[in-house]
């Protein structure tokens, strides 16, 4: 990867990292554009690993949330445990909306089966297109929420599982989590600023895992200019996700998932469209 494919990669993952637009399926898309080769190990890794600089974008907006120790007394009769998860609720709350990603992103890693997905621009193309059909109509179906709901240890669990939907590109882990969130009576700002912090665990264990795998495999990869690419991959996608986090809240919580359901239906359907006419999207040998 040159250092302008991977300026441009980053600034699409920042730009769409907390877009219900699948980050994924962008940066799958841009790179087949750019002639970025698929099937390397290292252009997965990439992929996977400039989401969590993006995601690092969440704890420097949201710090004072995200290191809230809550020092408050603990409900009567409340036993050590009991005593400790209150004081560590928020943190309590996140493991348990991560489960869920930790097992099933395992078995499909495990099996080969991320790998496959993350090949096919075919998968992103047809998920784009129903995830955006399904966005026309999902603030009708769940803009029910309230703000007196709170996250607990039920409605954690559940988001958990809508955020495995995730695993397949296309899909969009923003878009899962915060609808997810709906469903469970939140309101979408809650909901977003969830799927936001449950981000960051999810995204640092799938980036443990695929360095893991890249050194315990084949460490040829681990050359100067590929550890300079994921370094400027991150620091890019940090920035620009920094710029575009607070305009989606805002944006969610006026508006909603319609524009975003269009925006999907279009790129899906125009990617659809040239492969079916025998196009092909690499632009670049």
């Amino acid at each position: 990867m040159t250092i302008i494919q991977t300026i441009i990669i980053a600034i699409v993952e920042g730009l769409t990292e907390f877009l219900p637009v699948s980050s994924t399926g962008h940066m799958i898309i841009t790179q087949n554009l750019m002639g970025v080769p698929q099937g390397d190990a290292f252009v997965h890794a990439f992929t996977f690993i400039i989401q969590f600089g993006a995601i690092l974008s969440v704890v420097c907006l949201y710090w004072k949330r995200f290191f809230h120790i809550d020092h408050s007394p603990a409900p009567a009769g409340s036993n050590a445990l009991q005593k400790l998860i209150h004081k560590f609720r928020f943190y309590w709350l996140l493991f348990i909306g991560v489960l869920p990603a930790v097992i099933i992103g395992m078995l499909a890693k495990k099996s080969g089966l991320l790998d496959w997905l993350l090949d096919s621009v075919w998968v992103v193309a047809v998920m784009l297109v129903l995830g955006g059909i399904f966005m026309l109509f999902c603030d009708k179906w769940f803009n029910k929420g309230n703000e007196a709901n709170q996250v607990n240890e039920r409605r954690a669990f559940k988001i958990g599982l809508f955020q495995c939907i995730s695993v397949i590109p296309g899909v969009s882990r923003s878009m899962a989590t915060i609808v997810g969130g709906m469903t469970q009576g939140l309101t979408r700002k809650r909901a977003a600023e969830f799927s936001f912090f449950l981000a960051v665990p999810t995204m640092a264990g799938a980036t443990l895992l695929d360095l893991l795998d890249l050194f315990k495999e084949d460490t040829s990869w681990a050359t100067g200019h590929n550890i300079a690419m994921l370094i400027l991959g991150c620091v890019v996608a940090f920035v620009v996700a920094l710029l575009a986090m607070k305009w989606f809240v805002n944006f969610l919580t006026k508006y909603g998932f319609k524009a975003f359901g269009v925006y999907r239906i279009v790129v899906g359907g125009i990617i659809i469209a040239l492969m079916l006419a025998g196009q092909s999207l690499v632009m670049v040998d």
